[in-house]
């Protein structure tokens, strides 16, 4: 089974590349922000020392952390940010290698796919076989955002400047999928990956 990291800037199409996957190849699929949700539910390993860190300001009146709040108590704090990425990114690769373990001993996945925008920053590079970018350019990621999610402008300008930069995306990734709109050529490319990582 290989293991296969799926990486890209916001609005790229991450998701479209892992759907085609999913039809195309034996394989399971695991979103890292999934995992990264599931360590902070209350009572999970996280949870806790994320609400003593941050304070009990960033939770819901049901008890659950609120996604908002923390990311807005952290965005202006690069500090603070790197003390809550200490307490969830390991936890969330202990998971994450769990999974692929048992994924491994059920021998039914040719593929294993772990899609994270922070593969790169979070050195996964060390536990993947393979590691994919999906690119798209600038224009159509930021066209994509405001059609899809609303975002404004001035969101979209935040988020591209707290992502790396594109040179280090192809200076670390094996592969490119250029996803710019035309579907069949995305697929196409696809194809080609599957056979020459096969």
């Amino acid at each position: 089974m290989k293991l296969i990291g799926i990486t890209g800037g916001v609005g790229a199409g991450k998701s479209l590349v892992l759907a085609r996957l999913s039809e195309r190849c034996r394989c399971r699929i695991l979103l890292a922000d999934e995992v990264g949700n599931e360590v902070k539910r209350p009572g999970e390993a996280c949870y806790k020392r994320l609400v003593e860190l941050l304070g009990e300001g960033i939770l819901l009146p049901d008890g659950s952390i609120d996604r908002g709040r923390m990311a807005a108590a952290v965005f202006s704090d690069p500090g603070l940010r790197q003390e809550v990425n200490g307490i969830i990114h390991p936890e969330v690769r202990r998971r994450i290698l769990t999974e692929v373990e048992r994924e491994r001993a059920r021998g039914a996945s040719d593929f294993f796919f772990l899609e994270a925008a922070l593969l790169i920053e979070c050195g996964y590079e060390a536990i993947l076989d393979e590691l994919w970018y999906v690119h798209a350019d600038r224009e159509v990621r930021r066209a994509r955002l405001k059609e899809y999610r609303g975002y404004s402008d001035e969101k979209i300008d935040r988020i591209f400047a707290s992502q790396l930069p594109e040179e280090t995306f192809y200076r670390h990734c094996c592969r490119v999928i250029v996803n710019n709109g035309d579907v069949q050529e995305t697929y196409r490319q696809i194809e080609e990956a599957l056979r020459q990582t096969g």
